[in-house]
């Protein structure tokens, strides 16, 4: 289905019924340049489906093949379009409190989109957050000094996307001088200047950012599962987030990036355990344990890995 998001907006939402249903609707939300169909959010999707929620799998603006319902250009400041989605969502279930799981940036959305639940009129039981986006900087940082493959990975990710919203609206965009870059910084820094309201680089970057106090209102019981061995989302980060009651992290020595893989086929350990996070109910978390030193065995909070 396509969701009036306000203001004109539209996104793209499949939704899975299945036979046993409960009627508690779990949604899920890919990472950059990824959509409804990744594999990750499929897997995750089918277990989902199998214990009874109603599986909605959202895409991000541009994201997927919905290039053209929206004339202007996604950004990660594009939170209103994830809380606009999800307010009509919970207007198809009534009564139904939403559970949330995000990978990546998709992690970051959901979790800017529960701490202000409260002021925007969602009722959101729980939130798992996958290897979310802390500081969008040192993010950048971490892709531009990673194995040089994986910043190419991506920039011809996001040109194969601009390209596509190019096709569509010819009249508007044209992205040729674009496509003649290779690093992210200058793509993103040339599209911030041509296609947003913000100033600078920098104050798009911390636009978007969840350390300092952007998580401090937090009240929807959350979790952020992430490892020490990402190479995209550097754990130091996490020192520097706030610590509402709410929140609570579990952090593992490996896993990689929205990895947590126990085995090579079938579902993978994360899945499991935000299948057991979405069935737990909403009760309180405990306060948060301090953050061990890399290299160390995790465990935080009540989670034992």
């Amino acid at each position: 289905m396509v969701l009036d998001c306000g203001d004109g907006v539209r996104l793209q939402c499949f939704v899975s019924s299945p036979p046993n249903s409960t009627g508690r609707p779990a949604v899920i939300l890919h990472g950059w340049e990824g959509s409804a169909q990744s594999l990750y959010i499929l897997s995750l999707s089918q277990q989902l489906f199998e214990r009874g929620f109603e599986v909605l799998r959202l895409n991000m603006r541009d994201h997927g093949e919905t290039h053209h319902l929206n004339r202007d250009l996604f950004h990660s400041c594009r939170l209103s379009d994830v809380v606009g989605a999800l307010r009509a969502i919970q207007h198809l279930y009534p009564g139904q409190a939403l559970r949330l799981a995000g990978f990546s940036l998709g992690g970051n959305f959901v979790l800017r989109a529960a701490a202000q639940a409260s002021e925007v009129g969602l009722d959101i039981a729980k939130v798992v957050a996958v290897s979310p986006v802390l500081d969008p900087e040192e993010t950048l940082v971490a892709l531009e000094e990673s194995f040089p493959g994986y910043q190419l990975y991506f920039v011809r990710k996001w040109m194969r996307s601009l390209l596509k919203k190019q096709a569509v609206w010819p009249k508007i965009y044209d992205f040729r001088e674009l496509g003649k870059m290779s690093n992210l910084r200058r793509m993103t820094a040339d599209l911030v200047k041509r296609f947003t309201e913000f100033p600078t680089l920098e104050d798009y970057l911390n636009g978007y950012a969840i350390t300092g106090s952007h998580l401090a209102r937090l009240v929807v019981p959350s979790r952020i599962i992430t490892s020490l061995d990402d190479p995209i989302i550097p754990a130091q980060s996490l020192q520097r987030l706030a610590n509402p009651e709410a929140l609570q992290l579990t952090v593992t020595r490996h896993g990689g990036h929205c990895g947590f893989l126990e085995r090579l086929s079938g579902p993978s350990w994360v899945e499991g355990k935000i299948v057991e996070e979405f069935e737990s109910g909403a009760a309180s978390a405990p306060p948060r344990e301090k953050l061990p030193q890399a290299g160390t065995a995790t465990s935080m909070s009540n989670s034992n890995v």
